[in-house]
């Protein structure tokens, strides 16, 4: 599974919004399941197929008795993740608390983002993107400072 590409969508006035059938297409129920967890993120608000997601918090392991930050992040995190399944036109419908913490409506960016997507407001993705735009080349040479540091070679 791979998203990738963005695409402006509206959210209706019953807190739906359209996954582009692109998307739609690389969703396996039997690998990824039938719906995504929408879950608010450091910058937007991140949609995780279900099963991805369920994967990725197993990898966390138990925080029963573990370390503070890690209880206080889970608190947060995953009471406000709330679950998304697909309709059969192809909607989710997104609780109204996780649009209003990040001014979501009308006119929405969905963005694939390898694993999940990512929404953000269409007027707000145009200023980041001339912003992204000045600093492509910078960013470009810190990311693959970042992935050089990870290479097995410089562990």
């Amino acid at each position: 599974m791979l998203f990738l590409g963005e695409y402006e969508h509206s959210i209706d006035s019953k807190q739906r919004l359209a996954i582009p059938s692109e998307l739609r297409a690389v969703l396996d129920a039997a690998t990824i399941g039938s719906a995504f967890v929408a879950v608010p993120g450091p910058e937007s608000l991140l949609l995780w197929p279900d099963r991805t997601f369920e994967l990725l918090a197993s990898r966390m392991g138990g925080s029963l008795v573990g370390d503070e930050t890690l209880r206080t992040f889970e608190r947060s995190f995953f009471s406000q993740a709330s679950s998304a399944p697909l309709d059969s036109a192809g909607r989710i419908r997104i609780p109204d608390r996780l649009l209003s913490r990040f001014g979501l409506a009308g006119s929405v960016m969905i963005l694939g983002v390898r694993d999940h997507l990512e929404l953000v407001g269409a007027a707000a993705w145009q200023a980041q993107q001339q912003e992204r735009n000045s600093a492509a080349n910078d960013l470009w040479r810190r990311a693959n400072q970042i992935l050089d540091s990870r290479s097995p070679g410089n562990r």
